[in-house]
C-alpha cells in the first residue's frame, strides 16, 4: 500500500513538472513573438535614442534592405530632429546577423544603411551630413543564436558623429 503511494506522487511531480515546464516554454515563445512581426523586430528592448523621443534605430527583415512603415516612422522623427539641428552630423551604420558570409553581410549592412541615409535626404537632409559604414555581422546587438536576436541584429543605426 505505501508502495503504490509513493509512486502515485511520484508520477504527480514528475507530470507536474512537465506541465510546469510546458508552459515556461510557451510563456517564452510568446514572448518572443510579440517581439518580432513580419520577420522585423518591433521590440523596444535594444533601442536607444538619438534624441529625446527619436529612436537611434530602424530594423529589417531577412536578407533585406527595403524600409518597413516603422522604419520609416522611425527615420522621419530623425529627419525632423536633425533639420532642427544642422550642425549635427551622423554616421548610419549597417548591421546583419550572424547568418551569412562575412562579405555578403558587409553589403547586405551598407545596403540597410545606404536605404535609411536616401530617406533622409528625402526629408531635408543633406548628404553632407550623413556618413555610412558598414559593419555586417561584426557588431552584434544580441549574440543569441535565435529568430529574435537574429531579428534585433538586422538594423540600421543612427549615430551622432560631433
Amino acid at each position: 500500500m505505501n508502495l503504490i503511494k509513493i509512486y502515485k506522487n511520484t508520477f504527480l511531480v514528475i507530470l507536474l513538472s512537465f506541465v510546469l515546464s510546458a508552459c515556461a516554454q510557451q510563456q517564452k515563445a510568446t514572448k518572443m513573438d510579440s517581439q518580432i512581426k513580419d520577420d522585423v523586430y518591433v521590440g523596444t528592448d535594444t533601442v536607444e535614442y538619438l534624441a529625446k523621443g527619436v529612436p537611434d534605430r530602424v530594423f529589417f527583415a531577412t536578407n533585406e534592405s527595403v524600409l518597413t512603415t516603422r522604419s520609416r516612422e522611425t527615420l522621419r522623427k530623425q529627419a525632423t530632429w536633425l533639420r532642427a539641428n544642422p550642425s549635427v552630423t551622423v554616421v548610419l551604420e549597417g548591421h546583419a546577423d550572424e547568418r551569412g558570409t562575412r562579405e555578403y553581410n558587409l553589403a547586405l549592412g551598407e545596403r540597410r544603411a545606404n536605404a535609411a541615409k536616401d530617406y533622409l535626404m528625402t526629408y531635408g537632409v543633406s548628404s553632407d551630413r550623413i556618413s555610412v559604414i558598414s559593419y555586417g555581422k561584426e557588431r552584434p546587438v544580441d549574440s543569441g543564436s535565435n529568430p529574435l536576436s537574429w531579428s534585433k541584429n538586422r538594423r540600421s543605426v543612427t549615430v551622432k558623429a560631433n
